[in-house]
C-alpha cells in the first residue's frame, strides 16, 4: 500500500494502480469563508491531475468535502465511484448533478468492495452527525482513517477488525481528538498510529505526538506500508 498525505485529512492511497482519494481539500475554500484558516503548506497541483478510480468523503465539513477540488476529480470524462457520508453525499449530488457518477450514500455499518479492496464505515463521534470513519481492508492489513473524531466508547463498538494502521485526526479543534486521547486511541487499538489534521491551519508538530509505536508523515510525500 502507497500512501501520500495530502494535508489536513486527505489522503491518496495506491493499491497497485488502484487509485483511492480520502477527503481532499487542495484549495483556499475554507479561508474565504473564515479568513484564521488559511493555508500554511501551499497546494501541490499535481495532485489535482490524479485521476482516482475511488473517493472517500467522511462528513460534510468543506476541509473534507470541498466542491472546489472535487470538481479536478468527478468530470464527464472520469471514471469514479464515490462512497459519501449522508450529508456529504447530498452536497455532491447537489453541487455535481449534471455529471453522471456513481454516487453511494456510505454510512455506519455500510459496506463497498472494489477491485478486491473492502471499505467499511464505522461511527465518527463529530459535529456532523453523519460522519464516518472508514477502514480499508486489502492484502491481510486494515487501516482506519478515523476522518474527524473525538474518543468515544461509540467508535470502538463500531469497530469488528483488528486495525492494523490508524490514521488519527489530533487537532485538538473542531471536535477532534487531542494529542493526548488520540494516543489513547491509538493505545486502545494497540496499532500503528499515523497522527493527521495537523500542520495546516495551525502550528502543530506531529513529532510531539506523544506514542511510542508510530509514523510520521509528510504532506506530499508517498510512503509505503
Amino acid at each position: 500500500m502507497k500512501v501520500t498525505w495530502l494535508g489536513q485529512g486527505g489522503f491518496l492511497f495506491d493499491v497497485n494502480g488502484f487509485k483511492i482519494i480520502i477527503d481532499p481539500y487542495l484549495s483556499n475554500s475554507v479561508e474565504k469563508i473564515e479568513s484564521q484558516n488559511y493555508r500554511r503548506i501551499a497546494v501541490d497541483d499535481k495532485f489535482l491531475s490524479v485521476k482516482p478510480n475511488l473517493i472517500v468523503l467522511t462528513h460534510n465539513h468543506l476541509d473534507h468535502t470541498d466542491p472546489e477540488t472535487l470538481t479536478h476529480y468527478l468530470t464527464s470524462e472520469s471514471k469514479v465511484t464515490v462512497l459519501a457520508s449522508f450529508n456529504a453525499w447530498k452536497t455532491i449530488r447537489e453541487k455535481f448533478k449534471n455529471i453522471n457518477k456513481n454516487y453511494v450514500s456510505f454510512n455506519v455499518g455500510s459496506e463497498w468492495t472494489e477491485n478486491g479492496i473492502l471499505f467499511k464505515a464505522v461511527y465518527a463521534e463529530h459535529s456532523d452527525e453523519y460522519a464516518i470513519g472508514v477502514i480499508i481492508s486489502v492484502n491481510g492489513k486494515n487501516y482506519y482513517v478515523t476522518g474527524d473524531t473525538l474518543y468515544s466508547k461509540k467508535v470502538f463498538d463500531s469497530i469488528e477488525d483488528k486495525i492494523d494502521y490508524c490514521f488519527l485526526a489530533v487537532n485538538g479543534k473542531g471536535n477532534n481528538m487531542n494529542f493526548i486521547d488520540g494516543a489513547r486511541f491509538a493505545q486502545k487499538l494497540n496499532c500503528v498510529a499515523l497522527p493527521m489534521h495537523c500542520g495546516l491551519f495551525d502550528e502543530l508538530k506531529l513529532e510531539d505526538f506523544p506514542y511510542e509505536n508510530k509514523i510520521i508523515l509528510k504532506i506530499y510525500q508517498e510512503m509505503e506500508i
